[in-house]
């Protein structure tokens, strides 16, 4: 149990990270949607949607590799030769993205603004720089310097968002003569976003910079070939996690039944309004993330592992069931962070995407039997399959479904991948789930939705609303707080300082 704590302690500090980088989402979405059109704002998530894929080239799984490797052998050898690894990709793809630049804008239909594709090349090799070096940070156990940065990173961007939307025109207004009037192009928004991301990683470089100043021009070939064995399935899993997570918007840029490019631009940012209200589960996801990988790693040496990884999976879904309950019961309280009531006509995805990422999250934890066990071309199989049954609903459905489509093909996605990746997982890692309990949570969870939906069916007194929902969600926690009891004891007595 005092393994579980410690994971615990240093997920609140990750968590605490996660919650900064995915709140500049959630805070700047009222402040975008008030000040960009819904074209405006499908334009930007289009553009967004595609820099994860850059981000799976640039890291080609040596975050991954260098837990596996560097939690069991020369720390200092695998951080230089993982960190010379990503530069030299970083370098390739940075210069390939310049040069390919308007093709790259035409395919996602920003053809009017290729110098996106170029600020968005930047982002990614910014980002590529930091990322071994935040990776030691985790191995190390350094959750509160972590958390300092990334939470400094975003109050950078935020700033800088704010400043070149809103800040600058201002000024452009009152000094119309001066030079950054000659510079500034009134109808570059996403650009001046953009920008604001460069920003945010110059600093972050700078507060990573014992770090990074830590890099000797040390490779060794024969380590990365075996790192790169271990890793290159991990590519095709980030591939397919890509589609699955963010490719939806760039297909429905292209099929939505909008009648014209704009129009399907303001369908992709309905769309993405909307998917920022599932924030909860994905910052209980990225959390758990950041804190168990590498904890997995370090306890797979213990005998008592397995039982170690069953307790983890039943506590964090008991998390995810009650951030699912937070988001749809109080669901009229949340939708206030969009500025735009036109995009309310998307709220219909949340509760399916917030139980398709509940089940992203399972699967992350389950992923574990197969790095653990060096199989990881079984992930890139699982993935594949994702990606298989997301390209396929979106290409057939979202014709006539618009985003409803891409909600239930992310559901189904999820769904499938957790299920497979639990029944292959059992066969090769087996680990003792408390499978009934925890299939039992999932049904209590969205029977407590449903009554809550018959009841909202039946009032329109918004007060009478909310303190049902207090209700059933006071209720759901202390009928599981009673069930664990014993667990829930031992898991909240202090724990030692990890930092």
């Amino acid at each position: 149990m005092s393994s579980i704590k410690k994971l615990a302690s240093q997920t609140i500090w990750y968590g605490l990270s996660s919650i900064a980088a995915r709140f500049i989402s959630y805070l700047l979405v009222p402040y975008l949607t008030y000040k960009f059109t819904e074209s405006a704002y499908g334009e930007m998530s289009i553009v967004y949607s595609f820099i994860p894929f850059l981000n799976v080239i640039v890291t080609h799984g040596m975050e991954t590799a260098y837990f596996k490797f560097g939690s069991k052998e020369n720390e200092e050898k695998i951080y230089h030769t993982s960190s010379f690894s990503m530069m030299m990709v970083t370098a390739i793809v940075l210069m390939a993205l310049i040069k390919f630049s308007a093709p790259i804008a035409q395919l996602l239909q920003i053809s009017a603004h290729p110098e996106y594709i170029t600020l968005m090349a930047w982002v990614v090799g910014l980002d590529a720089l930091a990322t071994i070096p935040f990776s030691r940070l985790r191995l190390e156990s350094k959750p509160k310097k972590f958390a300092f940065i990334k939470i400094g990173g975003i109050l950078v961007n935020i700033f800088a968002t704010y400043y070149f939307i809103s800040m600058l025109p201002h000024f452009i207004q009152l000094h119309p003569t001066s030079l950054l009037a000659t510079w500034y192009q009134p109808d570059w928004a996403v650009g001046y976003v953009l920008l604001a991301g460069i920003v945010q990683n110059v600093f972050v470089l700078l507060l990573l910079k014992k770090e990074i100043g830590a890099l000797r021009f040390s490779f060794d070939f024969d380590l990365w070939k075996q790192m790169m064995l271990y890793s290159l399935p991990l590519i095709l899993v980030g591939f397919g996690g890509m589609i699955n997570e963010t490719f939806d918007r760039i297909m429905l840029g292209w099929w939505a039944p909008g009648g014209s490019p704009e129009a399907n631009k303001a369908l992709v940012g309905i769309y993405s309004a909307c998917y920022k209200l599932s924030i909860l589960i994905t910052i209980s996801v990225q959390a758990f993330r950041m804190g168990a990988e590498p904890f997995f790693f370090k306890q797979a040496q213990m005998d008592n592992a397995p039982k170690t990884y069953a307790r983890v999976m039943k506590f964090f879904v008991i998390t995810l069931c009650i951030m699912f309950l937070m988001v749809v019961l109080y669901l009229d309280i949340w939708k206030a962070f969009i500025r735009n009531p036109a995009m309310y006509v998307g709220l219909s995805v949340v509760p399916i995407l917030l139980m398709a990422n509940m089940f992203l999250g399972v699967y992350y934890n389950l992923s574990i039997w197969y790095k653990l066990s060096d199989k990881t071309m079984a992930g890139a199989w699982i993935t594949i399959l994702g990606a298989a049954i997301t390209l396929t609903i979106n290409f057939f459905a979202i014709p006539y479904f618009s985003y409803m489509a891409s909600a239930w093909a992310t559901f189904f996605c999820y769904g499938t991948m957790m299920y497979v990746s639990y029944k292959w997982g059992q066969k090769v890692y087996p680990i003792p789930y408390a499978t009934k309990k925890l299939i039992a949570y999932f049904v209590i969870t969205l029977l407590l939705y449903g009554l809550y939906l018959i009841i909202q069916y039946f009032t329109l007194n918004k007060n009478i609303r909310l303190s049902i929902a207090s209700f059933e969600l006071i209720a759901f926690i202390a009928f599981v707080a009673r069930i664990e009891k014993k667990e829930l004891k031992l898991l909240l007595t202090p724990v030692a300082n990890t930092n």
